[in-house]
């Protein structure tokens, strides 16, 4: 599977990548490579192509997580700041729509406020919980009411 935005490319990761990937995301490279990839929880590179290739700037991902998909982004550190979670984000929204989910859910660690912003900038809420490290969940409602998979009578509910 391949996402292309406007200026990102959103692909897997391959074996002759990892040397970008730890160049890219440093300490943070063993999660892409311990993740199974799983059709409903894809994880991708977030690439930004120019006349020289396709260079690593991040890594995004659906996880499963106690009964949810949770969207996890990381942007390299030389490359925050430029809109680049945002964007990829949005994309990969698209693609979690496509794919099913009706609610994605994030836990932003507390001390990078940047990444709540960019939650919230793309729809996301505080649902008032908490995770380890202090983190607050946020979530986002995919799905209309009518595409619940969980509530298939609500249509007849409602009329």
């Amino acid at each position: 599977m391949f996402i292309r935005s406007e200026r990102l490319f959103l692909r897997p990761a391959w074996p002759e990548d990892w040397s970008d990937i730890q160049t890219a995301l440093g300490d943070h490279a063993h999660v892409l490579a311990a993740r199974p990839q799983a059709w409903r929880h894809p994880q991708f590179l977030i690439t930004l192509p120019d006349q020289h290739g396709a260079h690593v700037v991040g890594l995004i991902c659906f996880a499963p997580y106690q009964g949810e998909t949770e969207l996890g982004v990381w942007i390299a550190q030389h490359a925050r700041g430029q809109g680049y979670a945002t964007e990829a984000a949005r994309a990969a929204l698209t693609l979690a729509r496509m794919l099913g989910h009706c609610r994605l859910v994030a836990s932003p660690i507390a001390d990078c406020p940047a990444s709540a912003r960019v939650l919230a900038g793309l729809g996301f809420a505080p649902t008032g919980q908490r995770r380890g490290l202090a983190r607050e969940v946020h979530a986002l409602d995919l799905c209309a009411p009518a595409d619940d998979p969980v509530d298939p009578d609500m249509l007849r509910r409602a009329a």
